[in-house]
């Protein structure tokens, strides 16, 4: 329960993604300037991760905007599943960056050029402590909305990419071993690619109109065959508008008890009630049927 089924999970959130958009523009200002002046590939793949970052955010938050829009004949449901298009392009995003990372990368193995350790050491250390901020702002709505969790991935992804780039510099300023860059920046490729993987994951899975993972389709079977009046239920779907937004329909087959209209609104009261209150699905649709309806329909496809 709890979710903001009405304009979706992002929306609550949107402060948060403001803050780390701010955040992440700054730190991304330094590891460029950074990067640039020593030609650290590591600081400057951390740093294309940031922008990916930041053009993730930017398409998250006008996404909330536009989910906001009033739907119309065409779009009855709103513009909420805008949010889900967003987060794939996030994912998509990231996986170009990486391709991009990795392919400097395995140049630079063989010739590495000099790099000043000391201040890729410390742009890395001020990623990471942006970073961390980050998470921490973020954590309470990845659970929530898939912007949110894309968001939260790609900077949990800056982080560790942050810790690559301390230890490349820890390693070089120690040892001279100017392999350590480039082998950092395959290690943050590495790092991000499952992660993007993940979101695009999700994200093909509410397209498909798959069930969502948290609803147990069987369960909900039996909650609406437990309901007074109800002796069978079939075409049983559930799926997701947007993240926070489970939406259902079923055919629902009543008794011989159930003979007028008072008699259907009582139904369809606990049935909206079970389902709202067990599984979180405020939009629900329900055609209630009579036994015997089935195998009329079933004829009337022929």
């Amino acid at each position: 329960m709890g979710h903001d089924h009405a304009h979706g999970a992002g929306v609550r959130h949107r402060g948060r993604l403001v803050l780390v958009l701010a955040l992440t523009l700054s730190v991304l200002v330094v590891q460029v300037i950074v990067g640039w002046l020593t030609g650290s590939l590591a600081l400057l793949a951390d740093a294309g991760h940031m922008l990916s970052d930041s053009f993730g955010l930017v398409l998250a938050l006008a996404a909330i905007a536009v989910a906001q829009r009033p739907g119309g004949a065409r779009s009855t449901y709103g513009w909420h599943r805008t949010e889900v298009l967003a987060a794939g392009a996030n994912g998509l995003i990231l996986l170009v960056i990486c391709g991009i990372i990795v392919l400097s990368a395995v140049g630079r193995l063989s010739e590495p050029p000099e790099i000043a350790g000391l201040p890729v050491l410390v742009a890395g250390a001020i990623g990471l402590a942006v970073n961390v901020v980050g998470l921490l702002v973020l954590r309470g709505g990845a659970e929530e909305s898939l912007n949110v969790r894309g968001a939260y991935l790609e900077v949990l992804g800056d982080a560790l990419g942050s810790v690559a780039v301390i230890a490349s510099a820890v390693v070089i300023l120690t040892t001279g071993w100017a392999q350590a860059d480039p082998v950092a920046s395959l290690v943050i490729a590495a790092l991000v690619v499952p992660r993007a993987i993940s979101l695009l994951r999700d994200v093909g899975e509410v397209l498909l109109e798959n069930s969502p993972r948290d609803v147990d389709l069987d369960q909900v079977r039996d909650h609406i065959l437990g309901v007074q009046g109800v002796v069978d239920v079939h075409d049983l779907h559930v799926w997701t508008i947007t993240s926070g937004m489970p939406v259902m329909s079923a055919h629902v087959v009543v008794d011989e008890s159930v003979v007028d209209m008072d008699d259907a609104h009582h139904v369809l009261d606990h049935l909206c009630t079970c389902l709202s209150h067990h599984f979180d699905v405020a939009h629900s649709t329900f055609q209630l049927e009579p036994a015997g309806h089935l195998q009329s329909e079933r004829h009337g496809h022929h």
